[in-house]
């Protein structure tokens, strides 16, 4: 389970230290991917497989469906761990989702995520008030 808010630098390179908690998950590779609100994910072998399968069970005919699937596969790449625990993001994820020379990675139960700091600190106080929170968790049945 990926769980956690961590900072770290991003290089010139575009490398990205993963945290040192998500690295034994990760340690045989993985996916990263465009992903919902504006960040990219990370998934293992295992997760991403998991998403195919999910997707693959939607109907083809359905435009929303054929959308997602587009916009989270298209931009997907392999990754792998360097030997001091960094991934390389490609310039044009960096810039699609604004990352320029820090990131915030954030675990999201089956997968982490990769933030701008900028763009996470206005995800976060969407819901920075208790009540909103509570009122836009409503419905999920928790």
């Amino acid at each position: 389970m990926f769980t956690g808010e961590y900072r770290h630098s991003v290089d010139e390179k575009g490398r990205i230290a993963v945290p040192a908690k998500f690295r034994a998950q990760l340690a045989q590779g993985g996916y990263a991917s465009r992903w919902l609100d504006g960040c990219l994910a990370i998934h293992t072998f295992a997760g991403w497989d998991e998403l195919g399968v999910k997707v693959a069970a939607l109907r083809t005919v359905d435009p929303e469906a054929r959308l997602f699937e587009r916009r989270i596969f298209s931009g997907a790449f392999e990754l792998e761990l360097d030997r001091q625990g960094r991934i390389v993001i490609p310039a044009y994820l960096r810039d699609e989702i604004g990352l320029t020379t820090d990131a915030v990675i954030v675990g999201s139960r089956d997968h982490a995520e990769i933030w701008a700091p900028d763009r996470w600190t206005e995800y976060q106080a969407k819901l920075a008030d208790p009540d909103d929170f509570a009122k836009a968790i409503a419905g999920l049945g928790i």
